[in-house]
């Protein structure tokens, strides 16, 4: 609970200047992930397809990501938002099947994005896979 001084991160920033956390998951069974960080993201006008399209655009030129250029990423699923509750799975939410984002052309403040908002970008046949049979490995 805020009081009139405190701030909280997600209204700190306006929806049009957010930094968003994107985990892009290489794999479920293994827990191969690693975070991508887009700063400066007009929720307002940013589409979830332009979205996808940014966070392969960084992972092709951006150092770091040579392990995650074979990986086809194609779908999107919210993870959490600023101060919402996180889930025990360390790179995706497997609940709520709702939160994925399926509609390429929908702004992302239309599916609830804002400052500090953290998604999931992986292989949807990889994760129907691993939905069934949710084991992971070390």
């Amino acid at each position: 609970m805020s009081t009139d001084n405190e701030v909280l991160t997600n209204e700190a920033v306006p929806r049009t200047q957010a930094t968003l956390t994107i985990r892009i998951v290489k794999s479920f069974e293994f827990r191969t992930e690693k975070h991508l960080i887009l700063h400066n993201i007009n929720c307002d006008t940013t589409t979830v397809g332009q979205l996808k399209e940014l966070a392969r655009q960084a992972i092709k030129t951006q150092p770091g990501w040579k392990p995650y250029h074979n990986v086809q990423l194609d779908t999107l699923k919210l993870y959490t938002k600023a101060h919402g509750a996180k889930t025990t799975n360390l790179i995706i939410n497997l609940d709520h099947e709702e939160w994925i984002l399926d509609d390429d052309s929908q702004s992302l403040a239309e599916v609830g994005f804002e400052n500090e908002t953290e998604v999931s970008f992986f292989n949807r046949e990889l994760y129907e896979a691993f939905k069934k049979n949710p084991e992971t490995r070390w």
